[in-house]
């Protein structure tokens, strides 16, 4: 049976969204013309790809069958769209990078602007989530991880290390007193992370300073910075943003300190595609020389 490439990837929106809201968000087109695209394939095929309900589009087993066909062609279509852009010299299309937000908050504008700056043609997003970004239904083409994943078919590439450190703004310390020790910490107000939101086990910093009470907490990590900016607590900082905040000071540098590392996390078909090859060795380089600059701060 002859598959139509346009019809295919209205299929894969949906699949990957499972709304046709906001599968057609993702493909710019209206959701009623998403349906009746879906409908008219399932007409071909003679069998529902999707079962419709409520909370939206789940694939039926037919729509399994033929999701890693759709997959291939994807990807066919990629590299003929690669191998036709390379004349330029330069990097093209849109490249979305999904990342925990103290990176995509700290890190990656600078980065992304570098490498915009080298390659006009190239339109760069970034998806901030306090989560671990699904890649298997295509949030993003690539992802800044901090903990490598363990399964799925994805590739994966450390990128580097960064530290972390006890801080508050000085105006806080002038206020409450001088911290000498570990023992002076308790009593003062802890800014950190919602417990039960914590999406990676290296995230949970506080549990290992045995801190039971976080009086002041969100799972976002740039919420729980500008309350250390504003004089509201003591909290774990990233060094690399230290630099966006001079009034931050670290404490105990001695006593606490954690080093984390951030890892490129990509589809392992992708490895084929030059296109994206040259941009996660733009992005690997970049970002190990921006947390070194920045790191240089604190």
């Amino acid at each position: 049976m002859e598959h139509n490439w346009d019809d295919l990837r209205v299929f894969l929106a949906v699949a990957r969204d499972e709304t046709l809201s906001s599968a057609g968000k993702r493909l710019k087109i209206d959701p009623a013309t998403v349906g009746r695209r879906i409908s008219r394939m399932e007409e071909r095929y003679g069998t529902p790809l999707f079962a419709k309900s409520p909370s939206g589009y789940a694939l039926t087993d037919a729509g399994s069958r033929l999701m890693p066909h759709a997959e291939k062609m994807e990807q066919v279509i990629s590299g003929l769209e690669e191998d036709l852009g390379q004349a330029t010299g330069s990097l093209s299309g849109q490249i979305r990078i999904g990342a925990p937000d103290g990176c995509a908050n700290f890190i990656l504008p600078q980065v992304c602007a570098r490498i915009a700056d080298q390659n006009p043609d190239l339109d760069i997003q970034i998806v901030a989530l306090p989560r671990v970004v699904n890649l298997s239904k295509r949030e993003a083409d690539m992802a800044i991880a901090v903990s490598p994943p363990t399964s799925g078919r994805l590739s994966v590439q450390k990128l580097c290390d960064y530290h972390l450190h006890l801080a508050a703004s000085r105006q806080y310390l002038d206020a409450n007193g001088k911290i000498a020790s570990v023992q002076d910490l308790w009593g003062h107000r802890i800014i950190g992370y919602i417990n039960d939101m914590i999406f990676d086990k290296e995230l949970d910093y506080l549990s290992d300073l045995g801190v039971e009470r976080v009086q002041l907490a969100s799972n976002s990590v740039s919420v729980q910075f500008n309350w250390l900016r504003s004089e509201a607590g003591l909290g774990i900082v990233h060094d690399f943003a230290l630099a966006f905040a001079p009034n931050l000071q670290r404490i105990l540098t001695d006593d606490i300190v954690f080093k984390r590392s951030f890892y490129l996390v990509r589809h392992a078909d992708d490895r084929r595609l030059e296109r994206m090859n040259r941009f996660a060795a733009a992005l690997s380089h970049e970002v190990a020389k921006e947390i070194d600059r920045l790191e240089r701060f604190a």
